[in-house]
């Protein structure tokens, strides 16, 4: 089995208790580890995460702790990073033995192959506005100038009022667009080259479960902050949307 989830932002206030989404999810790693060939975290796991070179955030050592044990055990783990924790890099690898993934990846899975993205900055047509700011946020320079010359507590400070600023701005939910979202535009601009069975995206806020025709789907996760999602894939090659903790009341296909 393969499991799929996605837009946790630990760490963001406001939306309930952060530690107890952080429970949450630990609580779901715990039981999908059981039979999990690997586990994908598809971005914003955290709400706001800048890794110095002997710096990290403060906070989310139950997550941290459970991404060591599950690894330690033999358990598969992806992260994926997202437009809130796109500054994710080897803390995670060498200390809880996570792989990072800051690309999406095509891969084969039970027979099946699936596409895996957290989703932002794959507007066909974005912005120049978009298009400037995604740049300057993935730029190694800036990301270097950054680590050189802000002090991690004031990093730390504006990642958090520019998280904040972000959700303020924007409902928690995001109605499904169908044919009118960027990533389905993408997903079939993508499939005019290559074959893909599923596509499994992050990042916009809706649990939906689109067939593009042909047998393909493009799965998106949802988010955690509401009504925790997360999709599995099982050993026949069939991907279904369930939500947590009442998933079977609630499954999609």
């Amino acid at each position: 089995m393969y499991y799929f989830a996605s837009d946790m932002h630990l760490g963001l206030s406001g939306c309930g208790d952060p530690r107890d989404r952080e429970r949450l999810l630990v609580r779901w790693l715990e039981e999908v580890s059981n039979d999990a060939e690997a586990i994908f975290l598809v971005g914003d796991v955290f709400d706001f995460w800048f890794e110095y070179k002997r710096v990290v955030p403060k906070g989310f050592t139950r997550l941290l702790g459970k991404f060591s044990e599950l690894t330690d055990r033999g358990v598969k783990i992806y992260f994926f990073s997202g437009n809130h924790d796109m500054w994710a890099y080897d803390y995670l690898q060498t200390e809880c033995g996570v792989e990072v993934c800051h690309e999406p990846r095509l891969m084969e899975l039970s027979g099946k192959q699936v596409f895996i993205a957290h989703g932002d900055n794959m507007y066909i047509h974005a912005p120049f506005g978009e298009r400037v700011m995604s740049m300057v946020f993935h730029s190694p320079f800036i990301r270097r100038m950054f680590a050189a010359w802000v002090h991690p507590n004031c990093a730390m400070r504006f990642g958090q009022w520019w998280s904040s600023k972000s959700r303020k701005s924007k409902e928690i939910a995001h109605p499904f667009g169908g044919e009118e979202e960027f990533l389905v535009r993408y997903a079939r601009k993508y499939l005019e080259k290559h074959s893909v069975d599923y596509f499994v995206f992050g990042h916009i806020h809706c649990a939906e479960d689109y067939e593009l025709g042909d047998g393909v789907h493009a799965l998106f996760l949802g988010e955690w902050l509401e009504r925790p999602a997360y999709a599995v894939l099982n050993a026949e090659g069939q991907m279904s949307l369930r939500f947590y903790p009442d998933s079977e009341a609630n499954e999609k296909r």
